[in-house]
């Protein structure tokens, strides 16, 4: 896990794109009726705008109350695989309706259900794969590559 400033900023950064391109690409292939290859190169005109707004509530907005909960939650004796789900699993719950939030207002067609249910709709169908996503696929994968590049000398 990040020891520094630099480290964390690298962490984030990797993360944030990890998890928003692929739930770019989830929302894409959803509205369009499945996934195609277009999918994969439609994300990026998405991802110019929610992996920068990603970046910034997570270092700037979402970190410390996620510190903050996470040791709320956990006791120190508390195995660091729990630490981990958990933390990752607070950051989902705030992040996951926050970003299909903006997600809602800059690229759905909300005019018919109303803004509310559109956004709330979203929630729901964006948190299990966002959770799924973080803890088995995108989690182990960046903290793996982070841990490459960020080799420590025992």
């Amino acid at each position: 896990m990040p020891k520094s400033k630099l480290e964390n900023f690298v962490f984030t950064v990797m993360m944030a794109f990890v998890m928003v391109y692929a739930m770019v690409c989830y929302n894409i292939a959803l509205t369009i009726g499945g996934m195609k290859d277009t999918v994969l190169l439609e994300a990026f005109r998405e991802m110019m705008i929610m992996w920068p707004v990603a970046i910034i509530l997570e270092m700037f907005i979402f970190e410390k109350p996620v510190v903050y909960l996470t040791r709320r939650v956990m006791t120190p004796s508390t195995p660091i695989l729990m630490i981990i789900v958990i933390r990752f699993s607070i950051t989902v719950c705030l992040m996951c309706p926050t970003m299909s939030l903006i997600a809602t207002a800059l690229f759905k067609n909300f005019q018919a259900a109303g803004f509310i249910g559109t956004w709330l709709q979203t929630v729901v169908i964006n948190f299990p794969m966002t959770i799924g996503w973080q803890i088995f696929f995108c989690g182990p994968a960046v903290r793996f590559i982070f841990r490459t590049i960020f080799k420590r000398s025992n």
